[in-house]
């Protein structure tokens, strides 16, 4: 069976922040067009002050390895981004508590938690042009596939390819949540920032803990 090891989820995060790091110029940009344009050099601030707490994270179970990510991310990330990716992290520490690793499907209620901890915070809901667009479909198929007897590269990808679905689905709506609402009809046609972070996490669970 796969076992999902806390060394493992230290390397997603790390691949994750490697990704933000790449990436944290066009996360700007995308940002520039319907937020504060702040969201990629957040993001890349938030975590590379995660990596290099890296030293905290080792020995952790992985209740106590989220939280450290969460409150890193909710004392060093400006804007909405610290707050609901500190409150997915957050959550999803509350959901693995002392556990020394996980199972698939523990990693699918974990996804869970930290999902229902943004919703809550972020009152926001598919099609309102935000992270949840991506993060809620690529939970659902991941925890589908594994459902279904898909082993967990399979469920990753799937769950990868959900993410990239639901981002794409951001690109015509107009927001009705964040900063983006503020624009209108004038925020159509650009993809949400969020949403591409989003991918960007999912990609790096599939590169990583498989």
């Amino acid at each position: 069976m796969t076992i999902i090891s806390t060394d493992k989820i230290i390397n997603w995060i790390e691949r994750y922040a490697g990704h933000i790091a790449e990436q944290k110029d066009y996360l700007t940009e995308l940002d520039s067009a319907i937020g504060d344009a702040d969201h990629g050099a957040n993001m890349n601030r938030g975590f590379q002050a995660v990596l290099a707490k890296k030293a905290d994270l080792q020995n952790k179970d992985v209740g106590a390895l989220f939280k450290v990510v969460a409150m890193t991310l909710i004392q060093t990330v400006g804007g909405a981004s610290g707050a609901l990716y500190g409150t997915f992290f957050l959550q999803a520490s509350a959901a693995a508590g002392a556990k020394n690793e996980l199972s698939p499907v523990e990693f699918g209620t974990v996804l869970d938690k930290g999902l229902a901890g943004i919703v809550l915070r972020g009152k926001a809901a598919i099609g309102d042009k935000t992270m949840v667009d991506a993060l809620q479909p690529a939970i659902k198929a991941f925890k589908y596939s594994i459902g279904v007897g898909d082993d967990f590269k399979k469920a990753l990808q799937n769950a990868v390819h959900a993410a990239e679905e639901g981002l794409k689905s951001t690109i015509p709506i107009v927001a009705r949540k964040g900063r983006a609402s503020y624009l209108g009809e004038r925020s159509a046609g650009h993809p949400d920032p969020g949403a591409t972070s989003t991918v960007l996490l999912f990609r790096a669970a599939a590169e990583t803990l498989s």
